[in-house]
């Protein structure tokens, strides 16, 4: 019997990959707390939810599984939620006067399910065009893995990523792609092991269609099979 009388709208949310804003909804006193604070009382809660699925907290193997997986969520998988994690991204002058697109393709990331705390694996493509700033290449990269360690919702990380990359570079002139698969529709509900979501947010001179199919006869190449 299911307690929580709101299961099957949860539920519903879930599976139609629902978003609320922009932003990721967090609390005012989100950090608050210390990151060990947090491990410890992850830690608790943890035992509780292995020890409510019958597993034996005494063994070897599992006994470490808490503080492991508490560690994990504060310091690994969701340090992005934690601003004080934010890459300091460095701009410099165009020297070399390039005024074509730049594209980093193929970024890889892992992220999780909102909905479910399932993995996210994919793969981000990235372009802009100067208005006078370039960033070092491996900053976008740390762009796209800050914004991807959080629960999230793989539209609302590709807006996250363009947002801050127009900010940082102080252009309209960017265009996200991602391509992911989704744990939550592999491994649970319909069990599709094969199937990718792929999201993109573009601006500027990207709203050119020649402009966007350049990018994306570039991107083609190296896209995910």
């Amino acid at each position: 019997m299911i307690l929580n009388p709101e299961y099957d709208t949860f539920t519903s949310q879930g599976d139609n990959h629902s978003m609320t804003s922009i932003e990721t909804p967090l609390r005012e006193d989100a950090f608050v707390k210390s990151d060990e604070e947090k491990i410890e009382n992850i830690q608790k809660y943890f035992s509780l939810i292995m020890d409510e699925l019958g597993l034996d907290l005494r063994d070897d193997s599992l006994k470490g599984t808490p503080y492991r997986v508490a560690k994990m969520y504060v310091q690994e998988i969701f340090s992005g939620l934690n601003p004080a994690n934010k890459p300091s991204i460095s701009t410099f002058d165009n020297k070399y006067q390039y005024d074509k697109m730049l594209v980093e393709s193929n970024i890889s990331f892992s992220s999780s399910c909102e909905h479910h705390f399932l993995p996210i694996i994919g793969k981000a493509h990235v372009a802009y065009i100067s208005n006078g700033r370039v960033i070092g290449l491996s900053k976008i990269n740390r762009i796209v893995d800050y914004y991807a360690r959080r629960p999230q919702v793989q539209e609302r990380m590709t807006v996250q990523i363009i947002e801050e990359l127009k900010k940082v570079l102080n252009t309209e002139d960017v265009i996200v792609v991602v391509e992911a698969g989704h744990m939550c529709v592999s491994t649970r509900g319909i069990n599709d092991k094969s199937s990718m979501t792929t999201t993109i947010e573009y601006s500027g001179k990207f709203m050119s269609p020649s402009m966007r199919n350049e990018f994306f006869q570039l991107i083609a190449k190296k896209s995910i099979t």
